[in-house]
């Protein structure tokens, strides 16, 4: 049981290290991929997806390793 919850978190932590990386803050994901994206504006479509599975992971992991304490 602490193996498989070893290795979710590790897992859990790696795509949340890309999904981090996948942003740049203030430009946008259309400037990570070649775009021109100097004026602000709200997330819309694949920015805000990849924004909120980043709080998700990030929320997950944090839980995971509060569980870490009990287990």
């Amino acid at each position: 049981m602490v193996a498989f919850l070893q290795i979710l978190q590790v897992v859990v932590s790696l795509i949340l290290v890309l999904l981090i990386l996948t942003q740049e803050r203030g430009t946008g994901l259309s400037l990570t991929f070649g775009g021109i994206g100097h004026v602000y504006h709200s997330k819309r479509g694949a920015e805000k997806v990849i924004a909120i599975a980043t709080v998700v992971f990030a929320i997950f992991f944090v839980g995971m390793s509060l569980a870490f304490l009990f287990v």
